[in-house]
């Protein structure tokens, strides 16, 4: 199958080429024909599948064919979770119609920063608007844009929209839109939220699940180091040291933590910062692009960096912090070995998340032999869980020791088989 097989115009055709693409990935050759007829489609892809190229094709050569209605209108609207997602949809849309005879005017729109440019730039309208739910609601409603001549929307990233808390701003969103549309739905997953929303949404949709990816773990080299929690960033900094990573992008779980570990390893010499959402706008930008041009050496991150984001050549993922959820594994360490280059995906395994991570393998039906790095052995695996005494209430002016708190703690991880 050739990209020239799925009927894409001459001036797409040019810069697929130019981009380096040379044959299709598998959401491609399902997707692109669907698109290009006009069919509503319900795809299951993983981030790193080629989805943007899926509907960003086809929806740019259907745009070609026609011209803009005068006034504030939009004619296609692509709906992401974040801000990052968005400004990378943009640049690959701008890139893959740079050649077409017409310019395809297109817009990226989020939070964060001021909303007079946006408005401004929304002056004439837009063939293409890719944003985040809430700052498109903002334009709605300061009268910068309509959506009544919608001809087609996206989702992407869909699970992660609703995961997000966007239900509400997209059943507002989907209100003013014309009820004649073509309806774009692209999911890693399928909870019941995502399902119902479908159903809600598409009509007679053209379904596809693609799970033979053209980047999978397996071209991955996965690797599970058992340490003791408070000895994670003195392995992080050896492992760096020792193994020359150019770059690493290093999974944590809260804001405060991607601060924490991004300043202690500052303060070892090294050029690392942090990337979470309560950074501004302007910060997160700066930060991924320094990231991206190698400017830095490690980025700290929250799973705000977990999906969509396509970081050329990033040879090592590092899960500081497991993920709370099987799905969002898969997701963390395919930020690394894309595009068919090699990549390392290591995990810290502590006492306190051993069982979570056994969980995890077994959900995403794989099996790590468990490592060890000299000098960073780690005590509290020796621990054994001691037997849990039925509860007599306690025993007043007595209080258990951290002992007895850390192998009540780790029987209780044992017994249980949840992901939070």
């Amino acid at each position: 199958m050739s990209f020239t097989s799925l009927k894409l115009s001459v001036p797409l055709l040019r810069a697929i080429a130019e981009k380096g693409y040379t044959v299709p990935t598998p959401i491609q050759v399902a997707a692109i024909p669907a698109v290009l007829r006009g069919a509503d489609v319900w795809a299951s892809a993983q981030t790193g599948s080629g989805k943007t190229a899926a509907f960003a094709l086809p929806l740019l050569q259907r745009l070609a064919l026609s011209r803009r209605e005068p006034g504030r209108f939009v004619r296609a609207l692509i709906l992401v979770p974040t801000r990052e997602l968005a400004a990378q949809i943009g640049e690959s849309i701008r890139r893959y119609g740079r050649f077409l005879p017409e310019p395809i005017k297109t817009l990226v729109v989020y939070g964060g920063v001021s909303i007079n440019p946006q408005m401004m730039a929304l002056g004439g309208g837009a063939d293409i608007i890719v944003a985040t739910p809430g700052r498109l609601l903002d334009l709605v409603e300061h009268h910068a844009v309509s959506l009544a001549a919608v001809a087609t929307l996206v989702l992407d990233e869909a699970d992660r929209l609703l995961a997000l808390g966007f239900a509400a701003e997209l059943a507002r969103i989907v209100a003013l839109l014309p009820a004649a549309r073509q309806t774009l739905l692209f999911s890693a997953t399928f909870p019941p939220a995502v399902e119902t929303l479908a159903q809600e949404l598409l009509r007679e949709p053209v379904r596809m699940a693609v799970t033979d990816q053209t980047e999978s773990p397996a071209d991955i080299e996965q690797h599970a180091i058992e340490v003791d929690a408070p000895r994670r960033t003195q392995l992080l900094r050896h492992l760096i040291e020792t193994r020359v990573w150019t770059r690493v992008l290093v999974f944590v779980a809260t804001k405060y933590a991607t601060e924490h570990v991004a300043d202690k390893l500052r303060r070892a010499g090294l050029k690392a910062a942090a990337l979470h959402g309560e950074l501004s706008q302007g910060a997160r930008t700066q930060t991924l692009a320094d990231f991206k041009r190698s400017e830095l050496q490690v980025l700290v991150a929250t799973d705000l960096a977990a999906r969509g984001l396509d970081i050329a050549s990033l040879p090592v993922v590092v899960n500081f912090d497991l993920p709370r959820s099987a799905a969002d594994y898969t997701h963390r360490i395919g930020r690394t070995g894309r595009a068919g280059e090699p990549g390392v995906a290591v995990n810290f395994i502590s006492a306190e998340t051993h069982a979570h991570f056994q969980l995890i393998e077994k959900r995403n039906k794989f099996s790590l032999p468990r490592e060890r790095i000299e000098g960073f052995e780690p005590d509290e695996f020796g621990l054994q869980p001691a037997p849990l005494a039925p509860s007599t209430g306690g025993i007043k002016g007595r209080r258990p020791s951290k002992k007895d708190r850390y192998r009540a703690a780790l029987a209780a991880q044992a017994s249980g088989e949840t992901l939070g």
